[in-house]
């Protein structure tokens, strides 16, 4: 083979690493998800939480799944100087890679309002349609939250709506250990 032949076949791959499409998309920032999901808050304030071990082993035994940090991301939503709900920011695994949400649950501890702000995947972002994410409304830690029983799954988004079911039970489960009584 000739060497113009050998130079053109090495730079191919070089040529497809550069050229692989990029996947992540950033829909709502933390403000914008904060309205979202307590559309009726006028304001909400960064609320500090570590959770402790034993905090810790109650979300997962609640939930049957492990809470990935003791430090959530926690706002306490107000409206005309009441407290209205919390809005916590989290991330779940898609099938490689994270999904950022943010979800609303009232004082009481029932969803307000699921919201995908980031994600990441190149298939399964189906988990954004709104009549999907409002299955969660009105869920408590206490209901079920099987996937294919109580949320429906979406074909070719398996993964991230088990991971998205399962966080929004574990993050109920860290309203009723950690928030429900402040």
């Amino acid at each position: 083979m000739n060497r113009s032949i050998w130079t053109a076949l090495l730079g191919l791959p070089a040529l497809t690493v550069v050229s692989a499409p990029a996947y992540a998309v950033d829909y709502l920032n933390v403000e914008q998800a904060q309205r979202a999901v307590i559309p009726n808050a006028t304001s909400f304030t960064a609320y500090s939480v570590t959770l402790s071990p034993d905090q810790l082993k109650q979300i997962k035994a609640i939930a049957k799944v492990p809470q990935r940090t003791d430090k959530p991301r926690v706002w306490k939503a107000m409206a005309g100087g009441k407290q209205v709900g919390w809005v916590i920011v989290d991330e779940v695994i898609g099938k490689h890679e994270m999904i950022t949400y943010a979800t609303g649950i009232s004082t009481d501890g029932h969803v307000l309002g699921v919201e995908i702000m980031s994600y990441r995947e190149s298939k399964g972002d189906q988990v954004r349609n709104a009549k999907w994410r409002n299955l969660f409304k009105g869920k408590a830690v206490s209901d079920p939250f099987k996937l294919n029983q109580d949320i429906p799954n979406i074909s070719g988004a398996t993964l991230s709506c088990r991971n998205l079911t399962d966080g929004v039970k574990r993050l109920l489960a860290l309203h009723q250990v950690a928030l429900g009584k402040s």
